[in-house]
């Protein structure tokens, strides 16, 4: 099993998720880490492109449609010696809606995973499986760009992320009336209390305490680090403080920026050529920027 498993996702497409994980595992691998990359981007995999990967003999789809035993068969070697990756799956029908035992299945190989970090790239939007494969990551990364749309989309990804955690957690509580609380919350017109978390922790606290502090304990324990990206000024290194202020506010969580990576037009001219940023312009701004990431991750 991976010592470190990280997930990263960017609510909002477009705003260089795949480029930071690419680039990430590779700086990681160059730290000496023996790191898996694996592309969760189901139906709009590309992180074999960026890693400059041309041909692709195994992919995730051999896995899901039963051709391998395990996720191990479908490793890929990179230039990297302490780099492999697993290729996303693009040609099944509808494997964005992956059944739940299918997932389950998955997400249990991934638990096996023999290296240092397993970096899993994942799909933007907020889909339950995005939800689940973030879950089982201890360490989970979003992307996002300074801009108010991809600020507004973290905050309402994290927010069904809470939302899919109290669900389950209750629901193994065999808490019912707790989770008739949850269900209302989702009509802050009809019910303006329920808000905040805050305010459905405390609802659920009139009715059975026992569940409202075994909560209170879960969203403590969930704390996301926040990557702002494509950053052009100072002054937008401060939508950083915005969105975790919003998302302690209204989801009593704790999350943190740990890294604020510029707009470089190098990242373009790496993609122009189908080589990673970090091999090729190891010096730019970009690259080191993700390298100090690359320390956060290791050392935080």
């Amino acid at each position: 099993m991976s010592k470190r498993t990280i997930a990263i996702v960017g609510p909002k497409g477009g705003i260089g998720k795949s480029t930071i994980s690419s680039n990430l595992a590779i700086a990681l691998a160059e730290m000496g880490k023996k790191v898996t990359a694996l592309d969760l981007d189901l139906g709009g995999a590309n992180l074999h492109v960026l890693l400059g990967i041309k041909n692709v003999p195994h992919s995730l789809d051999d896995f899901l449609l039963k051709k391998v035993e395990d996720l191990k068969d479908i490793l890929i070697d990179t230039e990297l010696r302490n780099l492999k990756v697993i290729c996303g799956g693009t040609n099944i029908p509808d494997i964005a809606n992956m059944p739940f035992m299918q997932k389950m299945k998955l997400i249990n190989h991934i638990s096996r995973f023999d290296s240092d970090i397993a970096i899993l790239d994942l799909a933007a939007g907020s889909s339950f499986n995005v939800i689940d494969f973030l879950f089982i990551a201890n360490q989970q990364i979003i992307i996002t760009s300074p801009e108010s749309p991809s600020l507004i989309k973290v905050y309402g990804f994290l927010k069904s992320c809470v939302f899919r955690m109290l669900s389950f957690h209750l629901k193994n509580e065999r808490a019912e009336e707790a989770l008739e609380v949850l269900t209302r919350a989702k009509d802050t017109d009809a019910n303006p209390h329920l808000k905040t978390i805050n305010g459905i922790i405390g609802e659920i606290e009139g009715i059975n305490p026992a569940a409202a502090e075994s909560s209170k304990k879960m969203l403590t324990d969930f704390r996301p680090n926040i990557v702002l990206n494509m950053v052009r000024s100072e002054d937008e290194t401060k939508a950083g403080k915005v969105i975790c202020s919003m998302l302690k506010q209204y989801l009593s969580i704790e999350a943190k920026v740990i890294a604020s990576v510029p707009s470089d037009e190098m990242v373009r001219r790496a993609l122009f050529k189908n080589r990673p940023m970090m091999l090729i312009y190891p010096g730019s701004p970009f690259c080191l920027a993700i390298k100090g990431l690359a320390e956060r991750c290791i050392y935080n």
